[in-house]
């Protein structure tokens, strides 16, 4: 929450990566590790854990939530789908929130999380706050896997310039100690276990000071069943949604539409273009034609051979380009996309050109030569 100022009495440690960056870097490597879908960020003030995550293939759902509420608006824009985004849809959906409110309050929203994020978040919290954290986090959200990571103030003496808290917002700075006994109390009262690390490595000889930060990893050590969620359940909303973003994704039909209308068209005009280089070359020669057999690079060499095993080849009749859907179909990304063939045909239904049979893509050459 507070990089920048922790940063700037750390000059002389040189922790590299920055320390905020191996706190960032932790939680990432956990997420590869255990590949939840939904993570929530409690604390996550400029956002900048949350755009590292957006860019994690597992996760479809990212929560964050703050008690600032402008200082999230500041980054939210960084969340936001991108121009690629749109122009190459993700396999995966992914759905970004920020919440504006406490962590000592109780919201619908955060439910059903597999792994909630607490960077340095409870040094924060006044007493009261402090006190209702656990219930809320374990007993009310129960995620799967909960993160916490907090100032150890044994490491505060090799630090130049502090006093007593390393920020002036803090309410408290714990010992080793003193954040394990509350953190096993915490998992024994909750039904997890936990387990003690942490970034920032001690200088040589300094061992006995610890980590600069503290880290508590809690797994959840059964199952949460629906009844007791839904027991638990608040009646009404408590947070302020401040910001939502719904990524653009090929589990959503009108994307994966586009992105299918674009590579058939784009694998048809390859093949249509090698068709015409071999028509131009044969002329009306059928024996000359009938060695049909493109060579340009491995999409040619792919489509010869399944023009030979399926007997599946394009066509010129007229003035008009026949390219079969099965040849279309057979291509990996074409076939990823679709599935089937029958979802093939109905994605470009009424969006391409096709025979009279409906079984193949159809270029009309004549009125391509007028447009040219």
């Amino acid at each position: 929450m507070d990089k920048n100022f922790q940063e700037e009495f750390t000059q002389i440690i040189k922790f590299k990566p920055p320390l905020y960056k191996q706190r960032h870097q932790f939680v990432k490597d956990l997420v590869e590790k255990y590949k939840p879908k939904k993570v929530a960020d409690l604390g996550c003030a400029d956002c900048s854990l949350l755009r590292m995550l957006k860019f994690c293939s597992c996760i479809e759902v990212l929560a964050g939530l703050d008690i600032c509420a402008n200082v999230m608006k500041e980054k939210m824009h960084t969340l936001s789908p991108l121009p690629l985004d749109y122009l190459q849809p993700s396999e995966r959906s992914l759905t970004v929130t920020l919440h504006h409110g406490s962590v000592a309050h109780k919201d619908p929203c955060m439910l059903g999380f597999d792994l909630v994020t607490c960077i340095e978040l409870i040094e924060h919290l006044e007493e009261p706050e402090l006190k209702k954290f656990p219930e809320v986090v374990f007993g009310f959200m129960a995620p799967s896997i909960v993160v916490i990571s907090t100032p150890n103030s044994e490491f505060n003496p090799l630090l130049p310039g502090v006093m007593l808290y390393r920020h002036p917002d803090h309410k408290f700075e714990w010992n080793q100690a003193q954040f394990q006994s509350w953190a096993l109390e915490t998992a024994r009262c909750y039904d997890y276990s936990v387990e003690f690390t942490g970034v920032g490595h001690p200088p040589t000889g300094m061992e006995k000071a610890g980590f600069c930060t503290q880290i508590g990893v809690f797994i959840r050590k059964y199952p949460q069943t629906g009844a007791s969620v839904q027991s638990e359940k608040p009646t009404e909303a408590v947070y302020e949604t401040v910001f939502k973003a719904v990524y653009p994704s090929l589990k959503d039909e009108k994307y994966l539409q586009n992105a299918v209308i674009g590579e058939v068209i784009f694998t048809a005009q390859i093949i249509k273009h090698r068709l015409m280089s071999k028509h131009e070359e044969y002329g009306d020669d059928p024996e000359r034609k009938s060695k049909f057999q493109p060579s340009m690079d491995c999409f040619s060499d792919y489509l010869g051979k399944l023009v030979v095993e399926k007997n599946m080849e394009p066509f010129v009749s007229g003035n008009e380009v026949y390219i079969p859907l099965a040849t279309i179909f057979s291509f990996p990304k074409v076939n990823r996309l679709c599935g089937t063939f029958e979802k093939l045909c109905k994605l470009i239904a009424g969006k391409v050109t096709l025979s009279s049979d409906g079984s193949a893509i159809m270029f009309n050459i004549e009125h391509e030569n007028e447009e040219n």
